[in-house]
């Protein structure tokens, strides 16, 4: 426990701030392919899709995360994945999606982010979430608090209150990734109203207090989800591994895929 308190207190703000700015110029890389008529759109062994704009994003970003710490390995998704026997050696890293929402991003509906994270010892303790189509950047750390920030703003605090008057439960769903699953998660509630949204902003509505709930009841990878854990922990929400209950956790397995799972906003925890 001693070790896990001195990990995140050495998260400081101006490394939190160190990495907005970093999430933000990534955007600034990425923004001249948006909405192009000629985007080359590659399909990877998923078969979800690369562009020029992840790309360059990734490029920027690792550049940007070897000069802040080179001693913390860096995992992205558009980077080879090292071996579970390398990565288990692993205490802390920095684990990034450098274009998350690749599929809004080619529809051009502005529901992509760009997300940075710190791992420490299988936790999200800190991350960015940037939505350079918004203008919004979602950041914190965990004993630090969360933050959001508009462009041309100061930044606010997060998990402060509920920003809906909804009195049934606001839950957010994937926009291009259904879940079969998700109607029978949500037939527990007599009143609900779902809210399709792109990428990891899904995490950054709760934080924010504009939803309740986020099931995730079907595939995700660590770098889809750990930047925006971490803000949404710091603004007092939870992420939980939908089967067995316990926080969902980074790094543990072979594997990078992650369970389902479900989130929950500060303000419905605290209402259950």
């Amino acid at each position: 426990m001693t070790e896990m308190l001195m990990a995140i207190e050495s998260i400081d703000k101006p490394l939190i701030l160190q990495l907005v700015a970093l999430a933000k110029n990534a955007g600034e890389r990425m923004m001249p392919f948006y909405q192009s008529t000629n985007l080359a759109i590659a399909d990877k062994a998923d078969t979800s899709p690369l562009t020029a704009a992840d790309l360059a994003s990734h490029d920027c970003i690792v550049a940007g995360l070897q000069a802040i710490n080179c001693h913390w390995p860096i995992l992205s998704e558009e980077s080879d994945l090292p071996s579970w026997s390398v990565r288990k050696g692993w205490s802390r890293y920095f684990l990034i999606d450098p274009l998350d929402g690749t599929k809004e991003f080619i529809k051009g509906n502005g529901e992509f982010t760009v997300n940075i994270a710190v791992i420490d010892n299988g936790q999200a303790i800190a991350g960015v979430v940037y939505a350079p189509a918004k203008g919004h950047c979602y950041f914190g750390a965990l004993g630090l608090g969360a933050w959001v920030q508009a462009d041309g703003m100061m930044a606010q605090p997060l998990g402060q209150e509920r920003q809906h008057s909804q009195a049934c439960p606001v839950i957010v769903g994937s926009r291009s990734h259904p879940s079969p699953e998700l109607a029978g998660y949500l037939s527990q509630f007599s009143d609900y109203q779902v809210l399709p949204v792109g990428s990891s902003l899904k995490f950054c509505l709760l934080a924010e207090g504009r939803a309740d709930i986020y099931p995730r009841l079907g595939p995700t990878s660590e770098w889809d989800t750990a930047a925006a854990q971490a803000v949404l922990e710091a603004a007092g929400g939870q992420v939980h591994d939908k089967t067995t209950g316990k926080p969902l956790r980074y790094n543990q397995k072979d594997s990078i895929r992650n369970p389902h799972f479900i989130a929950y906003a500060r303000q419905w925890l605290v209402s259950i």
